[in-house]
This record gives C-alpha cells, structure tokens and sequence, in this order.
C-alpha cells in the first residue's frame, strides 16, 4: 500500500468515515510512525522545529502534549513543571501566554556530544494554534492531555479545534479518567478518543496471565500503550503478600492482537525504539508504533523493509 494512501486512510478514521480495520497490510509497508512529543531524542519535544523535522524524518503522525496556561491558551509542553525544558519554573498553569512566550523550549536539550545547542537559538513554547497551522491537514494529530483540571483544557483546545476547523484531524489521549469522561459527556459528537489507559493496560495484563478474551472491545475502538512494559505482580497470602517486578513484560502478544481484532479495533504500540521492537510490532499487525526518534525508527523501517522479500 502506498504511505499516502495509508495516512489518508488513518486520518480518515480520526473521524469514523471509514470501517476502522488496520490500515497495515500483511504485505504493505508496516506501521505508521507516530512521532512522540514530535520526536523528543531528536529535538527540543513539542516545538514547532520537532514537527517539522519529524515529518521531514518520516513521521507519518504526531503526538503532541497538552496543557492550560494561566490566561486560557492551550500550549505544547509536557512536565509538570516548566524547569525540566526550559530556563524558567513552575507550572504552566501559574504563567500566562506572553510570560510562556519568553521562555525557551529548548533550553535543556542536550545534543550527543553533550552541549546544549538551543541556548543561542532560542525556541518558543507553541500553542495549539500554531501547531495546528504549521501541521498539514493530512498528518494526523494525536493531543494527549496533560494539566489539571481537565475540563478547562478540553473546552480551550475544543474552541481552538472549532476555530481551526479541525476536529476529523485530531484524537484525545488521556490517562485521566476525568478528561476520557469529561469528552464524552460534552463533546461526544465531534471527539475522538483512544480507549482509557485503564482499560486497555487490565485486559492485556489479564490475557498475558491467562485470562480469556471475555470481553474485546468494542469495533471501532483505538488502543494505545507500550509493547513491554515493567509490571509489579504482588501475591497476598493468609499471612501477608509478596511482589516482584517483571522488567519487561511484552502485553501485545499474538493472544492480544487476536483478542482485540474479534471487533476491529486500531492498535498504537508505544514504545518502539529498537529495530528488534519495530518488527515485533509490524509482524503482530500494529497499525502505528510510536517513538521518540523518528530520524532513527525511519532508518529502522527502511532497513527492515530493505530485507523484505522483494525489498
């Protein structure tokens, strides 16, 4: 299948105009990757030089981080708190627009040979709206939510979807319940969602440890979180409990992908750095992988098809 054709046909189900099946054939070119932060090994995460690059290294989409600031502004930024990339502090909910704006995004973003390029060429914190504006139209757009309350931040970057006309371009992600609830009790009609990060990590656990596929989820249904994944297993006994840690444990498994495909259902796999994970991921039938390096995964994807049958 042509990429293109395969990114139309994902942004295409963004919005629920086509049956959501995977849009990766067994013979086609793989997953579609899914630029982290917009690719935060590669660049300063979440600016509007990480999108560009990213799409200039291959991504096929982006996930981008959400938050509020203090006037009202949905803004690309991750941490809690704006000392982790930039030269400022506090969260940025307690800044307002033009505080944020003269701070630099890239300013602890360390280079491979340990310096710090972005200090002498200042990055801003985008909002939403201008990454909208940079992203073209096609490349679908993942928004993970990430500042509390949520019902602030979804109502801003709902008005901003609307302003822009953008809705069939975007998904939600959350791992707070409340903003999962909060899109469907308010913005059911128009918002797309991945299945709660609950839900999905309890029936892949559950099948990696025996259980049966009592309950797939519902056709049409988006499912995102890491191939492996460290799990704490606790057992409690008459007298007390003992845990230990599995560092790696792999959650898609062919018993998984088998499961959540009863109903047709797209499965993100995050996580994918190693070119040993992305073929795990492409021979389970993922129809995206996520990364935080898309200039590497892209050399990865390339490699790997190279050594395809006719590659």
């Amino acid at each position: 299948m042509n990429r293109s054709i395969a990114i139309l046909l994902l942004g295409l189900s963004l919005t629920g105009c086509v049956e959501a099946r995977s849009v990766v054939p067994a013979d086609g070119p793989g997953p579609l990757l899914v630029a982290h932060r917009a690719g935060t090994a590669d660049y300063p995460e979440n600016t509007l030089l990480a999108i560009r690059k990213a799409l200039d290294n291959g991504a096929d989409a982006l996930w981008l981080s959400v938050q509020l600031s203090a006037d009202g502004h949905p803004v690309l930024y991750r941490p809690a708190d704006l000392a982790v990339l930039t030269q400022g502090a506090g969260a940025v909910g307690q800044s307002s627009l033009a505080e944020l704006a003269r701070l630099n995004a890239g300013y602890m973003f360390k280079a491979e040979d340990g310096s710090y390029p972005y200090r002498q060429k200042p990055l801003r914190i985008p909002t939403l709206r201008q990454a909208l504006r940079a992203i073209p139209p096609q490349v679908p757009v993942f928004l993970d939510m990430k500042s509390l309350p949520v019902e602030p931040l979804v109502d801003a970057v709902a008005g901003e979807l609307e302003r822009q006309k953008a809705w069939s371009r975007v998904r939600f992600y959350s791992t707070e319940k409340a903003a999962n609830d909060y899109l469907t009790q308010r913005y059911a009609d128009r918002a797309r969602q991945f299945e709660s990060r609950d839900a999905t990590r309890n029936r892949l656990v559950g099948l990696a440890f025996g259980e049966r596929c009592e309950a797939p989820p519902a056709g049409g249904t988006w499912m995102g979180i890491e191939l492996r994944r460290e799990l704490t297993v606790t057992e409690r006994f008459t007298l007390g409990e003992s845990s230990y840690k599995v560092p790696a444990a792999q959650l898609w498994t062919r018993k998984a992908m088998d499961c959540v495909r009863r109903e047709p259902a797209k499965v993100v796999m995050f996580g994918i750095e190693t070119a040993e994970d992305y073929r795990t991921a492409r021979a389970l039938g993922a129809d995206a992988v996520m990364s935080n390096s898309p200039r590497k995964m892209e050399a990865i994807r390339r490699r790997v098809l190279a050594d395809q049958p006719g590659g």
